[in-house]
């Protein structure tokens, strides 16, 4: 879960209501008791960084990918490539 919330925090700024859904979109059930300790502490590591914003007229915490989360994404994404090419390569 903490890949795809930095994939999409690269991709564009999220809050942590939209994560849930869209979590839930790819079959995770989670709740907000899950995803906002997740946000902070990828937030504190320093992969994500945070800003307030309003949204429907309500003030929330929206996050963005640093440059060292996309780094660590993109590190993530070579290690995951050479894992599934080493599963596809031995049942062959």
């Amino acid at each position: 879960m903490r890949l795809h919330i930095l994939h999409h925090a690269t991709e564009g700024p999220l809050y942590g209501a939209w994560m849930i859904d869209e979590l839930a979109r790819h079959g995770y059930r989670i709740s907000p008791g899950t995803v906002y300790p997740m946000l902070h502490g990828l937030e504190r590591d320093g992969y994500l960084l945070s800003r307030q914003a309003k949204e429907n007229g309500r003030v929330v915490r929206v996050y963005r990918a640093t440059a060292r989360g996309t780094k660590a994404l993109e590190l993530a994404k070579d290690q995951i490539k050479e894992l599934f090419h080493e599963l596809i390569t031995e049942s062959t």
